[in-house]
């Protein structure tokens, strides 16, 4: 099986991505999460 690291933002595109490399490509997905502040 292929494996691939995905950096997750959370957001609508990056969850659609997940959906897609797994179910349509076969991928293992990984993913990464950085708090890097942002709002409070």
């Amino acid at each position: 099986m292929k494996k691939v690291v995905l950096a997750y933002s959370g957001g609508l595109d990056t969850s659609f991505c997940v959906m897609y490399l797994t179910k349509e490509l076969g991928y293992e997905v990984y993913t990464a999460l950085a708090n890097t502040g942002g709002f409070s």
